[in-house]
């Protein structure tokens, strides 16, 4: 069950292989989340001290949150990732010149996930071929509804 999703990264990247992320969060953090509190539009990933970070997350504080906690809406976020599975990301990321994106933020067993998309940025031409292909999808499942008729 998604949460929230990144549909800006599926317009300016080309999305290859996606991974399944937990996050290190705090407790206001998953309220709000729950309460549909968070966006990803401008979140991406970064490398740092052996770990990948999400950062630019914005979780919006409930009001009845603690008065003895302050929260700030947009700190980085700890990925809980396998081993192996970071070895083969710093690898394509550092190496290949692919980026680490948020796609969503969703439910597995009761804990909240975020997907990882490797991803290859698109140029301004791209989006335009994007936006043709799916228009031409569009038409082409309208006349095939409409010839049923």
């Amino acid at each position: 069950m998604s949460i929230t999703d990144n549909r800006k990264a599926f317009h300016d990247y080309f999305i290859e292989e996606r991974y399944e992320a937990g996050l290190v969060l705090e407790g206001w953090e998953v309220k709000a989340i729950r309460a549909g509190r968070v966006q990803l539009k401008e979140s991406y990933i970064h490398w740092k001290n052996g770990a990948f970070w999400l950062v630019g997350c914005h979780i919006t504080a409930l009001q009845s949150a603690s008065t003895h906690v302050k929260p700030d809406p947009t700190r980085p976020r700890k990925l809980l990732l396998n081993q192996s599975e970071i070895n083969k990301l710093i690898g394509k990321v550092e190496r290949a010149g692919y980026t680490l994106v948020a796609l969503n933020l969703h439910y597995a067993k009761g804990r909240i996930k975020a997907d990882v998309g490797l991803a290859k940025g698109k140029k301004q031409h791209d989006k335009r071929d994007s936006a043709k292909a799916r228009e031409l999808d569009r038409e082409a499942q309208r006349f095939v509804r409409d010839k049923g008729r």
